[in-house]
């Protein structure tokens, strides 16, 4: 059975500005406060807190798609890429962020569940702060 996690947030930005934090590595490390290797060319790698997540960009639609392969330490060498799709929507004078993550193995599912919140919802709030 494919495995589903599905979050929204809500956050006091444009999509515009949450688009490029996400794709630009010098400000999706302010924000995470964690190293990323990111770019938007389709094809290429990401690395993100150090090598433990990994992957590529299979499809970017600036700034209001992207679509990732996507795998963390966690996985086994056997366990196939997991998809990653994000999308940045205006919502007034905020935007939302909706995530469908999907195929990410038993083994990692409530870790990278849990991740979201975490390590990129929690910590783009605060980010955004204090700006």
């Amino acid at each position: 059975m494919r495995s589903l996690i599905q979050q929204s947030v809500v956050l006091p930005a444009s999509a515009e500005s949450l688009y490029a934090t996400y794709i630009d590595p010098a400000l999706h490390s302010a924000m995470t406060g964690g190293p990323i290797e990111i770019s938007a060319e389709a094809g290429s790698r990401f690395s993100a807190f150090g090598g433990l997540l990994s992957g590529s960009m299979i499809t970017v639609i600036a700034p209001r798609l992207i679509v990732q392969s996507w795998r963390s330490v966690n996985f086994k060498d056997d366990d196939p890429d997991s998809t990653l799709i994000l999308t940045f929507v205006p919502e007034g004078q905020q935007s939302r962020i909706d995530l469908i993550h999907i195929d990410v193995p038993q083994q990692d599912f409530e870790g990278v569940a849990n991740g979201w919140d975490k390590y990129y919802w929690t910590a783009w709030k605060k980010y955004l702060a204090q700006k």
